[in-house]
């Protein structure tokens, strides 16, 4: 297939493709989905017994064997291929190799160094198939000091600094409920691993080993870029990060309900909402500090009226205001809500459940129904009699070239803002385009003032500003005025992609919608990203992450079982970014197949609701609710954060695995208790094990308790203030971060991508642009306008580089 399309006009962009699933994990699952859902073959390569999803269900009811498979494992399964092989088998791993010499991509998480150790890795593999891209997720990465470390995902976000940041000061903090660090890690890897399919398909190159990290995933999207907030005021890095957004979650007359104030302007406003407008004029309640310091006061405040009010009453309300709102969701009711049931959100799976549909939409591709999951080596025969079938392109490594960036020489015109859509573009500048970022100096993008630094032309300080538009162009054009608006229509004309994160009414009050994108230039992609979607009841709803995270039943899982829902904070956001570039990518391979260009539909929500989709999955399929556990999981057990000695000292453990089960045991001095061999069992006799971890802790350095457990093979990890970690020897041994000079804030740690590509990460171009840095590069060379015709701009503020408000 090499220099081929990747799929036909005909039929489903990936249909040419072919990928090979070996995983084991529900992130690595969910990556391999993400292909099936564009339609590629993927053919899950499974153990002798099948995968242990099979038999999973997050409530305990009965799955697998003659229940039937699993529903959570029918969900991620869709529309996949079964066989079975045994890799401890000399005769299948040569089955599994003669299947790589037909495949265009592998897509596994076995572990750094795993399929190597069997002779399977990219290496290998390529002697035969020499565009053969692979793709490989684990907890650190490949390489450096900690890649054969213990982790999981709850550990995970220890590590980053996640759990120290979330809870009330000076008690246990809380991790984040579900899996939502493995779905984020899935979405970024399956962003970047199309992107070095569609490289491998240009010109003939070498298929790329592509290396991805979840602790890079997460530090840069669990933690706000924290490594950059350490760079910029290390005093940050010490002392207690820990508190929860007020207002945030709720409780009503007839359940929670979600607010998100972000700017001092919501916050006002959602005083007006609860009819305690002198709240706002509080100097110490009008800043979250000064509400979390006085937290109970102000709950008390809030809740004379929203307990006093339905949910509907209360979003209703908010809305008017522009207050971001959402109900808070779970399984049993965020399929019911009006606005995803108009615009047929969820779908019913062949096995009788239902589930959130694909999370993006391209206009004229529409979605084909759900198909079933694969029974347990229902392609064996096949696969088998087509032994020896056509193989991909080989031959020497020195008669190659060497892969491509897929997007060099393309042009986007950035008109994104905050952080989802900024994050998606800023990847496709690492993938090689020129992205030309849009805003005004009458309204600049939101995110460059939340710096929570006092700072001269603070404006240049977010770290989010920074870390979501490395390697940009910036340019200021007023889209109010008739000159600002027409050199947009220009840009447009010029650019390949155009994308926006606003809700809809923005773009489409400035005339900006898909027909007049596509009557200005046909070739042209539009990705839009609204949080609730293009069509619906909530369609010209404000929403943030912790919207997102609120409505799709992400917080309702994160907390205490008998405390408020809490939110993530904030993944949502990237989540959604890279689900806009998986999206975005596969509509350029269109715009290949059919020379037309395509509208680009991700709302945000529907990615949260993909990573929150087990929660309706278990509803519908089982009846059974899933709830809160605190820093309990289904997934493990046991599993929870423990005090060491000293003040505000905690150790996280999470075992994940029965086989690192007797090693905990024998630590906390109960070689007897090593029977209880199953995680069920570990369950029922969680707050006896949890007495007697929290006794061997305690008092007890918290350092040398976790380097105890990781040399024992047990995941565990300290609870860390993030900023702390920009000195982390992971981090630093694999060359993470890309130290750049910028010309306001100095010496600046820009993060890379969580992948490395045949052990390289992509080089960022340059740091993040200031104001309007490069507006006369761009209006001259670019939309070819003369230096008098820049100055008159300039002179009338249609461009400029100080934002108005400041003079």
């Amino acid at each position: 297939m090499a220099g081929q399309l990747l799929g036909t006009p005909e039929g489903a962009v990936l249909d040419q493709v072919r990928v090979l699933e070996l995983t084991r994990t529900i992130g690595g699952a969910y990556t391999a989905k993400l292909f099936a859902d564009a339609g590629a073959e993927v053919i899950k390569i499974e153990p002798p017994g099948g995968d242990r999803w099979r038999s999973w269900s997050a409530s305990g009811s009965p799955a697998g064997d003659g229940a039937g498979d699993g529903a959570f494992f029918q969900f991620l399964n869709a529309g996949k291929r079964s066989t079975v092989i045994d890799l401890d088998d000399p005769p299948g791993r040569d089955r599994f190799r003669s299947l790589a010499a037909t495949a265009d991509l592998v897509i596994e998480d076995l572990g750094a160094g795993a399929v190597e150790s069997m002779g399977l890795g990219h290496a290998e593999l390529a002697e035969a198939n020499q565009s053969l891209v692979m793709l490989s997720i684990s907890p650190w990465g490949r390489g450096g000091p900690w890649d054969q470390r213990p982790a999981n995902e709850f550990t995970l976000q220890s590590w980053v600094g996640s759990t120290h940041s979330r809870g009330i000061p000076d008690e246990m903090p809380l991790g984040v409920g579900g899996k939502l660090g493995d779905f984020l890690t899935a979405a970024n890897a399956a962003a970047l691993g199309m992107a070095a399919l569609m490289a491998a398909r240009r010109g003939n190159a070498q298929g790329e080993h592509v290396d991805i990290s979840a602790y890079e995933a997460m530090t840069t999207s669990f933690i706000v870029y924290a490594h950059l907030y350490a760079a910029y005021a290390p005093e940050s890095r010490t002392g207690s990060t820990r508190s929860i957004e007020i207002p945030s979650v709720e409780q009503a007359k007839d359940g929670w309900v979600g607010f998100c104030t972000i700017t001092g302007q919501q916050f006002k406003d959602f005083c007006v909402v609860i009819d305690d407008p002198e709240m706002a004029e509080d100097p110490v309640l009008a800043s979250g500090d000064g509400r979390m310091d006085n937290r109970n006061v102000v709950w008390e405040r809030i809740a004379r009226y929203t307990k006093a009010h339905t949910v509907d009453e209360i979003v209703e309300k908010a809305t008017l205001l522009r207050v971001p709102v959402a109900p808070i969701g779970d399984g049993s009711r965020v399929a019911q809500i009006d606005h995803f049931a108009e615009r047929g959100v969820y779908v019913e799976n062949p096995g009788g459940f239902t589930q959130p549909r694909v999370p993006y939409q391209l206009s004229s591709r529409p979605a084909r129904p759900v198909p079933p999951a694969p029974a347990l080596g229902e392609a064996d025969d096949e696969l088998l009699r087509a032994r020896g079938g056509t193989s991909r392109a080989s031959g020497p490594l020195s008669a190659r070239s060497e892969p491509s960036l897929p997007l060099a020489g393309l042009r986007v015109c950035d008109l994104a803002t905050f952080w989802a859509g900024p994050v998606a573009s800023c990847l496709f500048s690492a993938l090689g385009a020129d992205v030309i970022k849009v805003e005004s100096i009458q309204r600049c993008d939101g995110m460059r003032y939340a710096s929570g630094l006092k700072r001269d032309n603070l404006w240049e300080w977010s770290p989010v500003t920074h870390g979501a538009n490395t390697g940009k162009r910036s340019v200021t054009l007023d889209l109010s005025c008739d000159d600002g608006l027409a050199q947009v229509k220009r840009l447009i004309e010029m650019s390949d992609i155009v994308i926006e994160n606003y809700s809809p009414r923005v773009v489409e009050n400035f005339g900006l919608d898909w027909d007049e994108v596509h009557r200005l230039n046909p070739n042209a992609v539009m990705v839009r990203m609204p949080a609730f979607g293009l069509t619906g009841p909530w369609r010209d709803r404000t929403g943030f992450a912790m919207t997102i995270e609120q409505a799709s039943g992400l917080a309702f899982l994160t907390g205490d079982p008998d405390g408020r829902p809490l939110v993530p904070r904030g993944m949502c956001d990237q989540l959604g970014g890279m689900h806009a570039v998986f999206a975005t990518l596969l509509a350029l391979e269109h715009r290949a197949q059919t020379g037309e260009g395509i509208l680009v539909e991700v709302p945000l929500i529907e990615a949260g609701l993909n990573a929150a989709a087990e929660q309706v999955i278990e509803w519908t399929a089982y009846g059974q609710l899933l709830q809160r556990q605190g820093n309990r999981s289904p997934y493990a057990a046991p599993q929870g954060i423990y005090a060491a000695e000293g003040e505000d000292q905690w150790v996280v453990i999470s075992v994940d695995e029965d086989s690192q089960w007797p090693a905990l045991a024998a630590l906390i001095g109960h070689d007897d208790w090593a029977g209880w061999a199953s995680r069920a069992d570990r369950q029922n006799h969680h707050d006896e094990i949890d007495e007697a971890i929290g006794s061997w802790t305690a008092g007890r350095n918290r350092d040398d308790v976790v380097s105890e457990l990781l040399a024992a093979g047990v995941p565990a990890a300290p609870v860390i203030n993030g900023r702390v970690s920009i000195d982390n020897p992971q981090l630093v041994a694999r060359g993470h971060q890309q130290w750049m000079d910028h010309v306001v804030v100095g010496r600046v740690p820009y993060p890379s991508f969580p992948g490395r590509f045949n052990g390289q990460y992509h080089q960022l171009r340059r740091p993040a642009p200031t104001l309007g840095e490069h507006n006369e590069e761009i209006l001259g060379d670019v939309l070819g306008l003369d230096e008098a015709e820049i100055a008159r701009l300039a002179e009338a503020q249609v461009i400029g580089t100080r934002p108005t408000a400041w003079g």
